[in-house]
């Protein structure tokens, strides 16, 4: 039986939800893996094979509301068993709606086609040994005092200081984009507790990007913002400069938040386990699949919306036309159905890598291969130069009665700060 709208919590507002939403996800889930919740209309799927359906359906749902859900709606009246003539002539009048996550195929799958190759395994394998000098760089700075604070100190210039690599973005101005945008509420695609996110959240990083582009014009090279400004989609036609410069600044700022997020969580666990920390020093080999169960477990991503298009079933539940859905990724990734005692942490899950943190189908995220090669190496350069890794008790509590503080949003899960303590590796 559903509980009533009184006795149910706004997702999308209610800060009791921030710091650990996953019993309201258990709860929903129970109910129904496919459920509309009552304060604004959105149909919530918290079921794994439910949301990889809508995953691999493009043509009934829609991408164009990905990053704004409910708010502020869509700009006309959907009605109808099928509304795509109304969603392709108003889906520009969404927020964001000329973000690559936000497009469908076929113009999705041309920008993608853009940048597609400098994220393949075997092109990020080639960069690894300048990620592995920049973990031991930042490692450097802070291994004499004993102590850090993880996502300043570690986690998020890492993964900055690795996009902006791959993107081109000159070394001369790299210490000040830190400065400008590393803070530790600084989660872009968090989505506002207020409820709507603002028009364009990545309006401060257009006019840097275009400069860089504008540049490439004239004095090309290899690298990401090179090839969008440069290569042709299969018409012949090429990106307009505005639409290169929006895709350059969403690489470049998904780039940083969800594997800095990520990093944050392992380390947050190793903290508590150093069980754990040991078998990953004796067998490393072991990382790539720790990463992903903490993905699965903890994913930095707590979920997307789709806009339908058609009226359609999923999970015996029928969804109207011109309905918004989120799929909720982290309940998705811990749906007893495909994943065995899900709320357990398991190093040697057989399928953890079948999570949907990264997405699946069309959507299945473009800078996936850069994340795991980034926090595999994080982890690994860690573990090897810093011994006994164990959280501060003085700023997060005894064990038992740990405080830890999440910012605030209904799309990305990330701890504000996470404090360690360490003893350096003898050399």
């Amino acid at each position: 039986m559903e509980f009533p709208s009184t006795a149910e919590p706004d997702y999308f507002t209610s800060k009791s939800l921030v710091a650990d939403p996953y019993p309201y996800f258990d709860r929903l889930r129970r109910e129904s893996p496919v459920r509309r919740e009552p304060h604004h209309d959105v149909f919530m799927v918290t079921g794994y094979d439910e949301a990889a359906a809508i995953l691999a359906d493009p043509s009934a749902f829609s991408s164009c509301n990905a990053l704004s859900g409910p708010f502020p709606g869509f700009p006309v009246p959907l009605e109808g068993d099928d509304v795509s003539e109304l969603v392709e002539a108003h889906r520009d009048q969404l927020p964001m709606s000329r973000e690559l996550t936000a497009m469908d195929p076929p113009r999705h799958s041309a920008y993608r086609a853009l940048v597609a190759r400098y994220f393949t395994p075997k092109h990020i394998g080639a960069t690894e040994p300048f990620m592995r000098r920049l973990a031991d760089r930042l490692i450097d700075a802070f291994i004499g005092r004993g102590e850090c604070e993880l996502l300043m100190d570690f986690s998020k210039p890492f993964s900055m200081l690795n996009i902006c690599a791959l993107l081109g973005v000159p070394e001369c101005d790299h210490p000040a984009l830190v400065d400008e945008l590393l803070g530790p509420d600084r989660v872009l695609l968090a989505g506002s507790m207020r409820g709507a996110m603002p028009a364009d959240p990545f309006a401060f990083l257009h006019e840097r990007f275009r400069t860089y582009i504008e540049d490439r014009r004239t004095e090309p090279r290899d690298d990401v913002m090179t090839s969008l400004i440069s290569k042709p989609f299969p018409d012949e036609s090429r990106p307009e400069l505005m639409d290169a410069v929006r895709l350059a600044s969403l690489l470049f700022i998904a780039g940083i938040d969800t594997t800095a997020g990520s990093l944050a969580s392992a380390f947050q666990l190793l903290g508590e386990r150093p069980d754990l920390q040991q078998l990953l020093r004796d067998e490393p080999e072991r990382i790539p699949n720790f990463l992903d169960e903490m993905l699965r477990i903890d994913s930095p991503l707590k979920g997307t919306f789709r806009l339908a298009r058609v009226t359609k079933t999923i999970g015996g539940v029928e969804i109207p036309a011109g309905s918004t859905i989120m799929l909720v990724i982290g309940a998705a990734n811990r749906d007893p159905r495909k994943f065995e005692c899900p709320d357990e942490f398991r190093v040697d899950r057989k399928n953890a890598r079948q999570h949907l943190a990264f997405g699946s189908g069309v959507h299945t995220c473009v800078g996936a291969p850069l994340a795991r090669a980034e926090s595999r190496v994080g982890v690994e350069r860690a573990l090897a130069r810093l011994r006994d890794i164990r959280i501060s008790e003085r700023v997060h509590g005894p064990v038992g009665a740990r405080t830890y503080k999440y910012v605030p949003g209904y799309l990305a899960r990330s701890l504000r700060n996470l404090h360690l303590e360490f003893t350096p590796a003898s050399k």
